[in-house]
């Protein structure tokens, strides 16, 4: 709760908001708001003294602990204990104080104040950020060396999940690797992940533990892998090995056939087994990326054991086993399934192909014979995920012989319940935020009030009263996210909202489109957000492109448009429907790659598509870019949903998918002014 100071100040504020103004449309914001937006635009530049002289306007209004937030965390370097302390008092029980404290302690870890970080981190709610948790971990590691086991793991696992370089888990992992908690070799995976995600800083980082020595040879490395390969001779010590397998795993990255040659004619015989294992399964994702799935197929048969191998790897392997011809090789899509760790092999989609392999592995049996063990294992998988929740819990579904239908909508949130959530002061701070033009904070605050705030997060009540509460303000995109998080309760009509359904529909049927195919777009690509716009430029519901709007309107014979237009609801539609439509035609009518033309361009599918004719989810799960090949499966899924929803009868999502494969011969060539 916060503190009574910060209610009685504040709370009265964000229900009058609420109150007055249900459309959450604030065309000529307040000079308090403005003063907010100013803040937050300052402390992006990290103006410390314009943060300083606007904190004092700020007092008294809604979102007042932004404004002492970003105040403080400016400064947060130059400030003292206890003014950290008097702030994080004052807005107790808040997003701002917890996010405060996140702050804090990462710079108490920075600076080895083990006192003051282990007498403040009992207190950190949130405990989602990994740095603070590897401190933690170090500091109970330095009060008690012996029990390690556990700890050693935990501190592995945030290490490895880590992209860039960070101080915390490196810290940690270094004096683990120091009293041989972990091992060399564990800093040597980091190393190679580190590699594969192009992030050199990681990777020095992690080498630097181990082999201080060796870090000018990484930067030479980086600099020009093959040059590299070239010039030296031999690899002799342990360091020499790995220090040529990251070079091998760099230049696959951007050149797997160069990769592959240096095994074969100089590396290969110098290596271990597992770390041959490790450079074949590196060229052989690359190449499966580039959808060369003969080659690749070919890259992943070198490897001797599977298990040397991450979950990424092994993903791709599947994924070129189930491409490498009309008929998956099974076989090889169960061994890469088997060999993945136990949680990569518990996620739906390798639920779901490990099930397909095992029925595809199956032998024939006659009607009256019993189940095998084989096919009773695939149903047993395919019930464990069966459902209409998402893309490969419909096909299960399908896959047992089921239709998709919507389930009955769970009992309405109470009176009591809808004014628990009415009351939430997070939820309303994030809803104000939200309204006057700070989504990105205002979102941070919903999601840590509904997911956060308290251990587990909200329980599926409060989540499906706290998403009417969206729901019923037109925050759809809070509406959508917070229901999806109910464990058990399916609120279709708030995961699957209709707004502007008139428009929507009328334009779609309009133009031979259906709405459910318009709508499941609609709802991965904006969530119904009106002026979402995302980092390369697209905007609004249907985040059109300038340049792909402008073209568009030429094409339909639209006159006087302009850029500026694209963000009117009616508009965007149109625009947006009619590049679908576009895509759609161009593509043969085939939805999966409609739906990654309008995500990637059509250039990209077009090229995708080339190989054998193989199952549209296939396909799908084949796409290079992963952006594109989840968007593509979760519009295709939203589309079924609204299907059923709309129509009010069973739906397939495996008649949407069909089948893809290279344009036919008789086909239309391709529209080429289509951007």
């Amino acid at each position: 709760m916060l503190s009574k100071f910060v209610v009685t100040a504040l709370i009265s504020g964000l229900l009058s908001f609420l109150i007055l103004q249900p459309t959450w449309a604030q065309n000529n914001a307040s000079r308090a708001d403005e003063v907010l937006v100013e803040m937050n635009q300052a402390s992006k530049r990290g103006d410390k003294n314009r943060l300083s002289a606007l904190l004092p306007q700020a007092r008294g209004h809604a979102l007042e602990p932004w404004a002492a937030y970003w105040e403080i965390r400016a400064r947060l370097g130059e400030a003292s204990a206890q003014e950290v302390q008097d702030v994080m008092a004052r807005y107790a029980g808040s997003y701002q104080e917890d996010r405060l404290r996140n702050d804090w302690l990462l710079l108490l870890g920075q600076r080895r104040d083990w006192s003051a970080f282990a007498a403040e981190y009992p207190n950190y709610r949130m405990g989602d950020d990994r740095d603070v948790r590897c401190y933690a971990l170090l500091i109970e590691h330095l009060k008690n060396p012996g029990a390690d086991a556990q700890l050693a793991d935990e501190v592995r696992r945030n290490w490895f999940a880590q992209r860039e370089a960070s101080d915390g888990c490196t810290a940690a992992a270094s004096r683990l690797i120091g009293n041989r908690n972990l091992t060399t070799q564990d800093a040597w995976i980091k190393a190679r992940l580190a590699t594969e995600a192009n992030r050199p800083r990681a990777a020095r980082d992690a080498i630097e533990i181990i082999a201080p020595q060796a870090v000018s040879l990484v930067i030479e490395l980086t600099a020009s892998p093959a040059r590299f390969l070239s010039t030296k001779v031999i690899a002799i010590s342990k360091v020499r090995k790995e220090i040529i397998v990251l070079a091998l795993v760099k230049l696959a990255s951007t050149d797997a056939e160069g990769a592959a040659r240096f095994m074969e004619d100089k590396w290969g015989s110098q290596l271990s087994d597992e770390e041959r294992n490790w450079v074949w399964g590196a060229i052989g994702r690359q190449a499966a990326t580039r959808l060369a799935s003969t080659d690749s197929v070919g890259y992943f048969a070198r490897v001797t054991k599977d298990t040397d191998l991450s979950d990424d790897m092994l993903g791709w392997k599947v994924r070129a086993s189930l491409r490498a011809g009309s008929t998956p090789r099974w076989p090889l899509v169960l061994a890469g399934i088997n060999a993945m760790s136990e949680g990569a092999r518990k996620e739906p989609v390798w639920v779901y192909w490990k099930a397909r392999a095992l029925l595809g592995n199956a032998p024939a049996a006659a009607a009256s014979a019993a189940v095998s063990p084989q096919r009773a294992e695939a149903l047993a998988l395919l019930q464990s995920i069966a459902s209409v929740r998402g893309f490969y819990e419909q096909l299960a579904l399908e896959e047992l012989g089921q239709k998709i239908t919507l389930p009955a909508r769970p009992p309405a949130p109470t009176a009591e319940e809808k004014e628990a959530a009415r009351l939430n002061p997070g939820l309303n701070r994030g809803a104000y935020a939200i309204a006057i033009g700070l989504r990105s904070e205002g979102v941070r605050e919903w999601n840590y009030s509904t997911n956060l705030h308290t251990r587990g997060g909200m329980n599926e009540r409060e989540l499906l009263a706290a998403a009417q509460f969206a729901c019923n303000r037109s925050i759809w995109d809070r509406c959508i996210n917070t229901s999806e998080r109910t464990p058990t309760a399916f609120d279709v009509e708030q995961r699957f909202p209709m707004p502007f359904r008139d428009a929507v529909t009328q334009r779609s049927q309009g133009i031979g489109l259906d709405p459910a195919y318009v709508y499941g777009l609609i709802r991965q690509e904006s969530r119904f957000i009106m002026d979402a716009r995302s980092g390369v430029g697209a905007s609004g519901l249907m985040q059109v492109m300038p340049a792909t709007a402008r073209e568009t309107a030429r094409h339909i014979g639209m006159t006087g448009f302009s850029s500026d237009q694209i963000n009117d609801r009616d508009t965007n539609i149109i625009i947006g429907t009619a590049y679908l439509k576009r895509a759609l035609d161009d593509f043969g009518g085939s939805m999966p790659l409609a739906a990654a033309a309008y995500n990637a361009g059509p250039g990209r599918p077009r090229s995708w598509r080339n190989g054998p004719v193989i199952e549209a989810a296939i396909w799908a799960e084949n796409v290079p870019f992963s952006e594109t090949r989840d968007y593509v499966k979760k519009v295709l899924s939203n589309t079924t949903n609204y299907a059923a929803l709309l129509s009010g009868q069973p739906q397939s999502l495996k008649a949407r998918l069909g089948t893809v494969g290279p344009r036919e011969a008789s086909a239309p060539p391709p529209d080429e002014k289509m951007p």
